[in-house]
């Protein structure tokens, strides 16, 4: 298996890592180039590519001084979206092989309408759309687009660590919390996030299992959470609780 380290940038984003035991490595959505060269220099590494989800600055503003430093390095991401750097144009259902690893591309519309994200060796780098306990705001696409995206997620294995690019769960939870305040998995959590946080440790990767007990974006067929957007939602089905729920985040 691969081996995957966090690298902190700007505010909250966390860049990611991937590397082999040949030292050769991958990043996903690097904002920012410097931290990616300070790590590369650290721990002598070899870039052989950089993965994009999506096209906004804060995950791919350093991706032309990478190339630059690093001639020849690969630049895979989303076709359908704005990004002059890309020397490898993906969509849902391509293969990306990184280190003998198949990743498979899944696409997932909604916080922007072209995102991707990457699932392989028990890992999901997702960008934007699902964060622990929350998920990504609608710049581009429409509730039903990031319904199903999230849908599509869903259906990965439970045991997939979920490496998304912000470091929002304590947040994320306070809202999760008004919208679930009986979830004992979402009280718990809460303190495992409480303690992570204190030690300005990453509360990242989470992993389905954990996330389908504690997300209430996943949960919008439960009653638990159709009950707390009752008043907001237009019918009782879990696409109209998806959308008050968004809708409700969005004003929190």
């Amino acid at each position: 298996m691969l081996t995957v380290k966090s690298i902190p940038a700007f505010n909250d984003n966390y860049i990611w890592l991937i590397h082999n035991n040949d030292n050769h490595c991958v990043v996903v959505d690097p904002g920012d180039a410097q931290p990616v060269i300070d790590a590369l220099q650290q721990h002598n590494f070899t870039l052989d590519a950089i993965l994009i989800t999506h096209h906004h600055h804060d995950h791919i503003g350093g991706v032309p001084e990478l190339i630059r430093q690093y001639p020849g390095t690969n630049v895979v991401g989303p076709a359908q979206e704005p990004i002059p750097t890309l020397t490898h144009p993906v969509e849902d259902g391509d293969l990306v092989e990184l280190f003998d690893e198949q990743f498979m591309v899944l696409g997932v519309p909604g916080h922007t309408l072209g995102h991707i994200a990457y699932v392989g060796d028990e890992k999901l780098f997702c960008g934007d759309t699902l964060f622990s306990a929350g998920c990504g705001r609608l710049f581009e696409g429409t509730p039903e687009q990031m319904y199903h995206s999230l849908q599509k997620l869903l259906a990965l294995p439970d045991e997939t660590e979920v490496y998304c690019t912000h470091e929002y769960t304590a947040a994320n939870l306070s809202f999760a919390l008004a919208a679930e305040p009986d979830n004992i998995y979402l009280h718990k959590y809460r303190e495992q996030v409480t303690k992570l946080r204190v030690q300005n440790t990453p509360t990242l990767p989470s992993t389905l299992q954990q996330e389908k007990l504690i997300n209430p974006f996943l949960r919008c067929h439960e009653s638990t959470i159709k009950r707390s957007v009752a008043s907001k939602a237009y019918d009782t089905s879990d696409l109209a609780t998806f959308t008050a729920l968004r809708q409700w985040k969005d004003e929190f």
